[in-house]
């Protein structure tokens, strides 16, 4: 619904939503537009339809159910967000993980971490024929293979307090291998696509974050890379195994800030990824075989106390608040989730946009919805 207005110059705008999308595509956000013409002069990003009180359900649920809670806000994003909560339950439990759950965890971390930017780059809209063809195929293989290690293909609930809940499949770690070059061979379409001259006509310089907007929003992840924000938590606060690949984690930026260095920056990852994928299944294959996890008493209760644990989620920055008075429920659970800094960053990302040019800039932040509104 749209309505006539006048602006603050006197001038008339129409003011107008943009959605709610439909909760089948990709979630529920609203867009509240000021139009002049086809030029935006303010937009509003309206969030809560898709509000499930996460963060309340975490003060009812023991810390092993946490799991299932922590995996769904970013469905995209399920292994590395239930592996925060149960870094931070080990941090106050004074828990040290086995040499092979520590690995386990972070060749896991860095397969999501492609599974999530694959559905990104395979679906962002194109002028000619859909960029899925190339990026599901791939996609598929991974899913294959985390499949075969956890039960699940999207909630993988293979974390528990103190390690992984199983162990590595035999042979497991040579498939792993297989499809990171599958993977990587499945990338060469995209490297032909960023300097395609129609799909460079459509991202660059459309919906530009400078750095200094990105940082006064907390924007994190691949979308504040790309505005020249050089920050990694698993490289500059490592924790899992990154300490022990700093030589082959590189941390991909530009400083163009558009939609077409934030795609850049996505396939830069994929890659940077793949590579910790195949040094991870390198290190386990000369770890000495042990237990995946510790064992832990039936009641798990955290000490009185409280935490601050912060991973470096594949959309970004996810931070975990942890509040205890030593029951088996935490008291307080608070999770900052990547996507709804970076979203809030849309007031002035779309400011001066074109219309027809913001399924691109959307496409272009990388954000699940449940991600926002939890």
């Amino acid at each position: 619904m749209a309505r006539a207005m006048t602006g603050s110059d006197g001038s008339e705008v129409l003011v107008g939503d943009l959605g709610p999308q439909h909760p089948s595509s990709h979630g529920l956000l609203r867009l509240r537009l000021e139009l002049d013409g086809d030029r935006i002069v303010e937009a509003e990003p309206v969030i809560g339809a898709l509000h499930r009180g996460a963060e309340k359900l975490f003060e009812v649920r023991d810390y092993r159910q946490a799991m299932l809670l922590a995996n769904r806000h970013d469905w995209l994003s399920a292994f590395c967000s239930e592996l925060g909560i149960a870094l931070a339950v080990e941090r106050m439990l004074g828990i040290d993980v086995p040499p092979r759950a520590t690995w386990a965890r972070t060749l896991l971390a860095e397969l999501n971490r492609v599974l999530s930017h694959l559905a990104f780059l395979g679906s962002f809209p194109v002028e000619g024929p859909p960029t899925a063809y190339y990026a599901f195929d791939e996609r598929e293989a991974v899913l294959r293979v985390m499949e075969e290690m956890t039960g699940g293909r999207m909630h993988f609930m293979a974390t528990q307090v103190g390690g992984l809940k199983q162990d590595l499949p035999r042979g497991w770690l040579d498939r792993v291998t297989a499809t990171t070059a599958v993977v990587r061979e499945g990338l060469t379409p995209f490297d032909g696509l960023v300097v395609d001259p129609a799909f460079v006509a459509r991202t660059r310089g459309v919906g530009v974050l400078d750095r200094a907007t990105a940082e006064a929003y907390g924007v994190s992840g691949p979308v504040a890379r790309a505005s020249g924000l050089d920050l990694d938590l698993r490289r500059d606060e490592p924790y899992l195994a990154y300490a022990e690949l700093a030589e082959v984690l590189r941390v991909p930026t530009r400083t163009q800030g558009d939609a077409l260095a934030r795609v850049e920056v996505l396939l830069d990852q994929v890659r940077v990824s793949l590579d910790l994928v195949d040094e991870c299944a390198d290190a386990l294959r000369t770890i000495e075989p042990g237990p995946i996890h510790v064992r832990l008493p039936k009641v798990l209760r955290a000490p009185e106390g409280h935490t601050y644990v912060w991973t470096e989620n594949p959309s970004g920055i996810n931070g975990y608040l942890l509040v205890s008075r030593g029951e088996k429920t935490p008291y307080r659970l608070k999770v900052r989730s990547a996507s709804f800094n970076n979203v809030a960053a849309l007031g002035e990302i779309l400011r001066g946009a074109r219309l027809e040019d913001v399924v691109t800039i959307l496409a272009s932040l990388f954000y699940v919805v449940g991600d926002i509104d939890r």
